[in-house]
């Protein structure tokens, strides 16, 4: 049961925290949060199960309320150290699932853990069924793919667009692609867009995102219908976004798609590294060659250094692969301990024919005749989406 189960923890006390943490030893599945943090980092973390310990600074059912906003099923228990009759009752309406006092109750606690759990579990699947009865994704809760590289030339962009195409036509999904690409673009280019239209033009509204903005400033692409945020294609535009702007809008998407899909630039800025917290799967494309190799060693140790968390989230994506590479997908074994999420094969000539047209690489739902490279990503998405 431990590993079938998100439990998130929000305590503004490190003291309170300790005290209750060995409640949850056979759960390996445990996120914390400050009350601050919540209505920023409850998408990304996604939990089937929310443990409130009582603050002393913040209303404790402001919280309860946004956090019905976005699971209005999600079980919440309410841990407090003191009786007080008035916040006990206030919580009660906001429509927690149970509340304790500790160190009274530890017993008590104690012995519910599981029905508490197995309720959690039901709701999960209570919100799986109906999406899948409904023949939809679960609204609310995308996720975030982000394709990235540190090495130019790896074909990041020629995938993550083929890619999104790809899972629009194969599947009933809204996916939305962003091209983070902030001072050159290139995903217009392999999608055959062309737009005066950027995702820069969402900056006015940000403070106040919403799924309409991004549908009246995103493309359509002509054959499936996948939307698109361009890029500015400006250095000088890309460098005068707020902060916050890219964590909005993705948080925005989020809510608003069920896959975003992410083609992030080689560097490493601000934007990028935001872009990355916010994925909930990286995958790093790379060639099999040593520079390749090398490059990954060296983004590694940039990730160590930045916080930014790899284990199962990051997959090796390896890009033309065929029986001219001197090094074969066995060999990295020994040296990378990454998953390889896929294997596309080399195929060099059917990939610049369509970039030479400027076409994009399907344009069916259903295509007798398609390129190696393409039939590959198909396979891929299919395989994903099982």
């Amino acid at each position: 049961m431990a590993e079938q189960i998100n439990i998130l923890i929000v305590s503004d006390s490190d003291e309170s925290l300790t005290n209750i943490m060995g409640l949850f030893n056979e759960y390996n599945k445990i996120d914390t949060l400050n009350y601050s943090d919540i209505r920023s980092e409850l998408d990304r973390l996604s939990p089937d199960l929310i443990f409130l310990i009582e603050s002393s600074s913040e209303s404790t059912v402001d919280t309860i309320e946004y956090i019905h906003t976005y699971n209005h099923i999600l079980p919440i228990v309410y841990i407090s150290f003191s009786r007080d009759f008035d916040t006990l009752r206030d919580i009660t309406r906001a429509g927690i699932t149970d509340y304790f006092v500790l160190p009274d109750e530890n017993t008590m606690l104690y012995g519910r853990m599981d029905s508490i759990i197995q309720l959690a579990i039901q709701k999960r699947e209570q919100l799986e069924e109906t999406a899948s009865a409904n023949q939809s994704f679960k609204r609310g809760r995308g996720k975030i793919l982000s394709f990235y590289s540190g090495k130019g030339g790896s074909g990041r962009t020629i995938l993550s667009s083929s890619f999104a195409q790809t899972l629009k036509l194969e599947s009933t999904a809204q996916v939305i692609l962003i091209d983070l690409n902030l001072q050159y673009g290139g995903t217009e280019t392999y999608l055959s867009i062309e737009s005066n239209r950027s995702l820069a033009d969402l900056q006015p509204v940000i403070s106040e995102l919403a799924e309409t903005h991004i549908r009246n400033v995103s493309e359509k692409e002509k054959y499936s219908k996948l939307e698109v945020l361009l890029s500015p294609k400006d250095a000088e535009v890309s460098e005068s976004l707020p902060s916050d702007f890219i964590s909005k809008l993705l948080r925005t998407c989020r809510r608003s798609y069920d896959f975003v899909i992410v083609d992030l630039p080689t560097y490493v800025n601000e934007q990028t590294y935001i872009a990355l917290e916010e994925s909930d799967k990286i995958y790093y494309v790379m060639n099999l060659d040593a520079p390749s190799i090398n490059m990954l060693k060296q983004v590694e140790n940039l990730f160590v250094r930045l916080g930014i968390e790899t284990q199962d989230r990051m997959e090796l994506l390896l890009n033309e692969v065929g029986r001219e590479n001197e090094i074969k997908p066995n060999d990295l074994k020994d040296i990378i301990s990454y998953p390889i999420a896929f294997k596309i094969p080399r195929d060099i000539k059917g990939v610049q024919a369509h970039i030479n047209k400027g076409e994009p690489f399907r344009k069916e739902a259903v295509e007798k005749k398609l390129i190696p490279f393409t039939k590959s990503v198909k396979k891929w998405v299919n395989q994903m989406l099982e």
